[in-house]
């Protein structure tokens, strides 16, 4: 009968525990940072726009140049259009404050719709 535990036998058992122990150290090493991941809801209100004014063509006064109005909360992003045609983009010229350059007909101008987005 032979004994598991003859010199070269034993000699191969603490070889191959010292390697599995260096695997571990190894994979045991690796970091992985803190990340932030959830989910929720929350109300999607709408902007107030007041103090529209439309802005006349000083040559001819028929046609609007421009639209400038004040969003009740500040925002990132801000969208027109007149008769949903076109859209253009607005300039936020400070805080809440919106101007957007236009070219259109004072006699078609029937609809004004803002989209905006902080």
């Amino acid at each position: 009968m032979k004994s598991i535990l003859r010199p070269r036998s034993f000699g191969m058992l603490i070889l191959a525990l010292i390697l599995a122990a260096s695997v571990y150290g190894f994979a045991a090493a690796n970091t992985v940072p803190d990340t932030l991941a959830g989910d929720g809801t929350g109300a999607i209100s709408g902007y107030t726009i007041s103090n529209i004014v439309y802005d006349l063509n000083n040559s001819d006064p028929s046609t609007i140049d421009g639209i400038d109005f004040t969003l009740s909360a500040a925002a990132t992003e801000v969208h027109i259009t007149l008769n949903g045609g076109s859209w253009t983009s607005c300039t936020i010229t400070g805080g809440t404050s919106v101007s957007c350059a236009v070219s259109q007909s004072v006699l078609t101008a029937a609809n004004l719709r803002v989209i905006a987005a902080d």
